[in-house]
């Protein structure tokens, strides 16, 4: 819910006290992506694009079947038309994107990438076997060069990953990121701190969110300590049911199991258990989601048990009782 209520362009990292706890890593790494993964980077470039609807696409292949091949493209806009002279590898981009007369494509300058916009509105009544996924767009007008400003929204963890090794952005999807060295951060650090200068960048401090703080020992706290004192440090939410408990790694008991020291600078937001008409709410949304249809006697008495125990259980005895009750029909 509070992820939904951040938007999409705010980082957000939920963990749970005891994850940072493992043999490959130590806590302060843990801890530490976690932070960069809650810190968010919008940078902004300027690319340079030719869009425009293809009129003809005219490929010289060899007779002999090797060699390069060689090939012009005619693209037009509402106001001019152009040909450009093909090279082997725009050539091979085309046919693996099949493009062909009639659509509308863009090709960045810098990287030779192409994207396929859709087909032009004046080929709509052409005689053509189309899919249903198939989009019409109009012709693009004023000139064929253009400038665009494109926006990337990365984490900080993310750079860190891309550049602590070689091939690095594999590691971004297998998971696989191990220990990151502090001198590569310190460069993105100040790489980062450059472009924010000249205009590039903006930081955006996102969430944090560590539920079961109260599984943190005392290292991790002194940790986030001073991690809370970066001039980029995100927003750190920090969940827990405890009254006053030991703190552990010491023989110190404390409010919360955290230390006075940093419980001073928290804001402390006591939440008030679920009432009759919350968890009657919770329930239903639960059902929805479940594909499960009730009466209003079954929701009563869920409720009902909900409150007695938990939410936990009573949403798990909705599948349960779906089961049991087709079973009888």
């Amino acid at each position: 819910g509070m992820a939904q209520a951040l938007g999409p362009d705010t980082p957000f990292t939920a963990i749970a006290g005891s994850e940072i706890f493992s043999l490959e890593m130590s806590r302060t790494e843990a801890l530490t992506q976690a932070f960069r993964r809650s810190i968010g980077v919008r940078i902004k470039e300027e690319t340079e694009i030719i869009e425009g609807e293809v009129v003809e696409i005219q490929i010289d292949r060899p007779a002999t079947g090797t060699g390069t091949k060689v090939g012009k493209l005619t693209l037009k806009t509402t106001e001019m038309e152009t040909i450009y002279d093909l090279g082997a590898k725009m050539i091979e981009a085309l046919s693996k994107e099949k493009v062909q007369a009639g659509d509308v494509i863009t090709i960045d300058k810098a990287t030779g990438k192409i994207s396929k916009l859709g087909r032009s509105f004046t080929r709509a009544r052409d005689y053509d076997a189309m899919g249903a996924q198939t989009k019409f767009v109009q012709c693009p007008d004023g000139e064929l060069q253009k400038r665009r400003e494109v926006v990337h929204t990365v984490s900080l963890h993310e750079i860190d990953v891309i550049n602590s090794r070689t091939q690095g952005f594999l590691a971004l999807f297998s998971g696989d990121t191990g220990e990151i060295k502090p001198e590569v951060r310190e460069q993105i650090n100040a790489k980062v701190a450059e472009w924010r200068e000249e205009g590039k960048a903006e930081v955006i401090p996102g969430v944090l969110f560590i539920d079961e703080v109260h599984m943190l020992d005392i290292e991790s706290f002194s940790f986030l300590n001073r991690a809370l004192e970066s001039d980029m440090a995100p927003v750190l939410i920090m969940a827990t049911n405890r009254g006053i408990t030991r703190i552990r790694g010491t023989a110190h008991r404390s409010p919360h199991g955290l230390p006075l020291d940093l419980l001073d600078r928290l804001l402390i937001i006591a939440t008030a258990p679920y009432g009759d008409k919350e968890t009657r709410q919770i329930l239903k949304i639960r059902c929805e989601e479940e594909d499960v249809e009730m009466t209003e006697d079954a929701y009563a008495v869920l409720t009902r048990i909900g409150l007695e125990t938990s939410l936990r259980y009573a949403m798990q005895l909705i599948t349960a009782a779906s089961l049991v009750a087709r079973k009888r029909k």
